[in-house]
């Protein structure tokens, strides 16, 4: 249960600290007083969507802060999974709003919103006049039917989504499947074309053009090449003034110096391995310059190759490598566009096999909701009677319709508030009041079979009066008395059966501000009489003993 809630710069809140009891607390006040904010805090603390323009007027931040009450029973799993500290019986539950977003943390540690969502869940619900529209919305009756359902339905749920998952994948599948191998003749004609077109270009080597490049150039200067290096040759070993006969006398010349001093010993040395190093490389420009012959077909080869790679080149990549890049892709597309109908029909056959599974599925899913439905409905209608709706007539209709994530069934609540209708669509039948009510029985029962320990309700009691009120009033006192509900109320009756009453006041000075009282025996008495006749007489103050009291 909520145990205590501050707020601070929120709105136009500046600060102020609110204890709540278990049982039932109530909040009254003057319309516009400001009774929703409270509400509204307590949402966004439980991680309804933040904005800046909550953030009250002058100020760079708003601070929602919730002390909740814990039983011994409240899973550490969650504190665990999320790396929060448990603090004995209590969490607390804190939201920062600032210009630039929100924060929120539990126990002191940062948490996403899925963790407040998880904790949400567990704690609190909060019936506001946005989920009274969502209620009586058809698409929503099939979640509440499930909701009630026990541990053997929620298994029949997930088993079926489970199939359910399989099977829309599978025929994603299939889709793509059928759109690839139908693709037009034409593309795949032309994927092949290109496909061929660079297998015949033969290309097993990536540098392959820049080796020819240096082939052309070798073969493009033969004459050249071969008066160069015969040149050469003659200059190191031709006739007597060539290179090795000049190095030659040298030589001679060092050798007889030599034998003068030996240390010119390693000179001689020198020039002898310089002598066998030219003649050696005399030799090898002879044989290459001898060698050397212009070869007019290998030329018009390495022209041609080179011609083929450069259209290749320019089609599908400025280098070889690109090109065979490019080759993968069409290879690979057009692989896709070939999808071989074997796969299809393997595709087509698991999509049989989990329509089966999916058509079995949903069929046990329907038996157990048509057996909740008249259990739901029945209590639904009980609640109604003792809500002072005696003639009501109240029915879970449940017709087949194609599958979807919950299955094959539309789930709709129909509604007879007169004795001589047949049960009609909730949504188009049912007053405010009578609305308020369903909303209210339907609370009460789910109350009865989940662990939630506070329920809120902003204005349950719009559209009704008199008897009514006092079946209501009757209700959430019995709620009370085994969970903590939160409640704005503008009817008496119901005020009067509360456990704490708190009063909101706005005043407007300056600037506009919230005030909320926790009101004694006495206040209550003068609130209620207030809220009867719309001032204190010793009447309206009868009125309100009365309705406390009695």
């Amino acid at each position: 249960m909520i145990k205590t809630l501050e707020i601070k710069d929120f709105i136009i809140i500046d600060e102020l600290k609110l204890e709540f009891d278990m049982g039932f607390n109530v909040i009254t006040g003057e319309t516009g007083a400001g009774k929703s904010i409270i509400i509204n805090a307590i949402d966004l603390a439980f991680g309804a969507r933040a904005s800046k323009e909550l953030i009250k007027t002058g100020s760079n931040r708003a601070i929602i802060e919730l002390v909740l009450e814990i039983d011994k029973n409240f899973p550490d799993k969650f504190f665990s999974d999320y790396g929060i500290e448990r603090f004995g019986g209590e969490i607390v539950l804190s939201r920062e709003i600032t210009e630039a977003g929100s924060r929120s943390r539990v126990n002191g540690v940062m948490v996403t919103q899925d963790v407040i969502k998880t904790l949400r869940e567990s704690v609190i619900d909060i019936h506001n006049q946005h989920m009274t529209y969502t209620y009586i919305q058809p698409k929503y009756h099939i979640s509440l039917l499930d909701g009630y359902g026990d541990f053997s339905h929620q298994e029949l749920l997930g088993k079926y989504r489970s199939v359910f998952v399989e099977y829309t994948d599978v025929l994603k599948k299939l889709e793509d499947a059928k759109n690839a191998s139908q693709k037009s003749e034409q593309q795949v004609n032309f994927l092949k074309f290109q496909i061929d077109e660079i297998e015949n270009a033969r290309i097993d080597d990536i540098e392959e053009d820049k080796k020819l490049e240096e082939e052309l150039n070798i073969l493009s200067n033969v004459e050249k090449l071969k008066e160069l290096t015969y040149s050469s040759y003659w200059a190191m070993y031709g006739d007597d003034s060539c290179i090795l006969s000049a190095l030659g006398r040298v030589k001679s010349n060092i050798s007889k110096a030599a034998e003068m001093d030996s240390s010119l010993s390693s000179y001689e040395s020198e020039l002898i391995n310089a002598q066998e190093t030219l003649r050696e490389l005399s030799s090898n420009l002879r044989n290459y310059s001898e060698a050397m012959e212009l070869d007019e077909q290998r030329l018009d080869q390495v022209q041609q190759r080179l011609d083929e790679l450069d259209k290749i080149k320019r089609k599908y990549g400025s280098t070889l490598e690109a090109v065979l890049e490019n080759y993968d892709k069409f290879v690979s597309e057009y692989n896709s566009i070939e999808f071989s109908q074997e796969e299809i029909e393997k595709l087509e056959t698991k999509k049989a096999e989990l329509l089966d599974m999916l058509r079995a599925s949903a069929d046990e899913l329907s038996v157990s909701r048509k057996k909740l439905s008249t259990a739901l409905s029945d209590l639904i209608r009980v609640q109604l009677e003792q809500l002072d709706m005696p003639k009501v007539k109240f029915e879970i209709d449940i017709s087949p319709c194609e599958y979807t994530q919950s299955g094959a069934d539309n789930v709709e609540f129909l509604i007879s508030t007169n004795i001589s209708e047949e049960p009609k669509p909730l949504a188009k039948i049912a007053s405010g009041g009578e609305i308020s009510r369903v909303m209210l029985a339907i609370k009460t029962i789910f109350a009865d079979s989940d662990n939630i320990s506070t329920i809120i309700f902003d204005e349950i009691d719009t559209g009704i009066s008199g008897n009514a009120c006092q079946a209501v009033a009757q209700t959430i006192t019995k709620l009370a008395k085994s969970h903590q509900i939160i409640s704005i109320t503008h009817q008496p009756i119901i005020a009067a059966k509360s456990d704490r009453h708190f009063y909101v006041a706005k005043t407007q000075d300056e600037q506009t501000s919230v005030k909320v009282y926790t009101l004694d025996e006495k206040n209550k008495i003068k609130a209620i009489a207030m809220l009867a006749a719309g001032e204190i007489t010793d009447d309206s103050v009868n009125f309100a003993k009365q309705l406390i009291y009695n």
